[in-house]
């Protein structure tokens, strides 16, 4: 700027000595000087209008590169995006914390107490303008998960990896909550796998417990090695009864029974004598009576307990012949059943060889129950009637499948 204002007055210098020398010779400037001057001057201009043209070329690429520069930082697009993250709502059954929805800020989610976060807990307004992660929903606990019972509850084991935390829980446990607040929550097994439908887990309860399960059984049964199924106790074998002099025990599923059944009632000439807990034989007959021989030449009694629910057809009894020593046995032998009301529909007595007939039970029994009946075997040499043989069955049918 000074030099340009001293080329001014130069240029003001050579006008007014030019002027001069139009009143004349004397005491003017050589006008050939003047006129050099003038082209130096030129010159000069010339040259200072070319270095600015060049350094507002400069700064102008200067300029342009810093913009380019600055565009790349992060922090930029706060200022230079005009579309910023589109609004979150708060899940269902939770609350979200956060309002603003530029670049580089971040939205919280957390759900009401009884409900568990699936989901991410923190999303984050991206470059782009989405949300980082998918939306996170507000779900109550499954039903194989126990809550609210600090008994099966457990602080999850965490380590850090890679400058990264990582947490897990113990076998029977599962993850529940946020990154931030997780807690081990006990898994039910016993409504987890009634969930699943993949079969009972125990044969009859079972019991939930921290980190596991246990199974149990009815009174009457123990629990086996496997620590699923139950069996029966037979009562009366390891002498846990009750039973008084004059009954026998029997036993069932899950309790036993005392028993001492009775002789058919004496009728005209025929009349019984009991021979053992469980068999009766008839009196001998009368030379001259023709009713007496017809009548059963014994009765016997018999207990099946069964468990409810078996598989039918299914075997429950078997009636057999044997000659004594020494003498002839039948050649031929019919089986029947004789009585038992409603419930003789649900059996079929059959021959299985030459000697033996099978009572078989044909539909499926539901326990508890009790029902009895009447099988008879008529022995017969040379198609002429030998004798009959009456079982008396009474069938006890437990409230469990096993």
């Amino acid at each position: 700027m000074i030099l340009t204002h001293q080329y001014g007055s130069l240029i003001l210098l050579s006008l007014l000595a030019l002027h001069s020398c139009n009143d004349g010779i004397q005491g003017c400037l050589d006008k050939q000087r003047v006129m050099g001057m003038l082209r130096q001057m030129e010159k000069f201009l010339k040259a200072q209008e070319i270095r600015f043209t060049e350094g507002l070329r400069i700064m102008k690429s200067k300029l342009a590169s810093l913009q380019n520069s600055v565009s790349t930082f992060p922090q930029a697009d706060q200022f230079l995006s005009s579309s910023p993250c589109p609004a979150l709502e708060a899940p269902a059954h939770g609350r979200k914390f956060g309002s603003k929805y530029v670049v580089g800020h971040e939205v919280h989610f957390a759900c009401f107490p009884g409900y568990h976060l699936v989901g991410p807990g923190t999303r984050v307004c991206q470059e782009n303008g989405s949300w980082s992660g998918v939306s996170a929903v507000c779900k109550a606990p499954p039903e194989w998960s126990v809550v609210n019972d600090p008994a099966f509850s457990r602080k999850p084991r965490c380590a850090k990896v890679d400058q990264a935390q990582h947490c897990s829980c113990d076998a029977g446990f599962h993850m529940s909550g946020t990154s931030d607040s997780s807690i081990c929550q006990d898994v039910n097994e016993c409504e987890l796998y009634k969930a699943d439908s993949s079969g009972l887990l125990c044969a009859h309860m079972c019991v939930n417990i921290p980190g596991s399960y246990r199974c149990s059984c009815p009174g009457g049964y123990k629990l086996l090695a496997d620590g699923r199924s139950c069996e029966d106790v037979d009562e009366c074998l390891t002498q846990q009864h009750n039973c008084s002099h004059g009954t026998t025990c029997v036993n069932t599923g899950g309790g036993f029974q005392c028993v001492n059944p009775e002789c058919p009632r004496s009728h005209g000439n025929i009349s019984y004598v009991k021979t053992s807990p469980f068999q009766c034989e008839r009196n001998p007959c009368p030379m001259e009576s023709r009713t007496c021989p017809l009548a059963p030449k014994t009765v016997s009694y018999h207990y099946i307990s069964l468990p409810s629910n078996l598989r039918a057809p299914a075997t429950l009894f078997r009636m057999a012949t044997a000659a004594a020593p020494g003498r002839s046995g039948p050649d031929s032998l019919r089986f029947g059943i004789a009585g038992g009301g409603d419930a003789r529909s649900l059996f079929v007595m059959q021959r299985s060889d030459r000697q033996t007939g099978e009572l078989i039970l044909v539909q499926t029994l539901n326990g508890p129950q009790e029902l009895s009946v009447d099988v008879d075997m008529a022995e017969y040499l040379d198609r002429t009637f030998q004798a009959k043989h009456l079982a008396r069955v009474h069938v006890l049918v437990s409230p469990y499948e096993f």
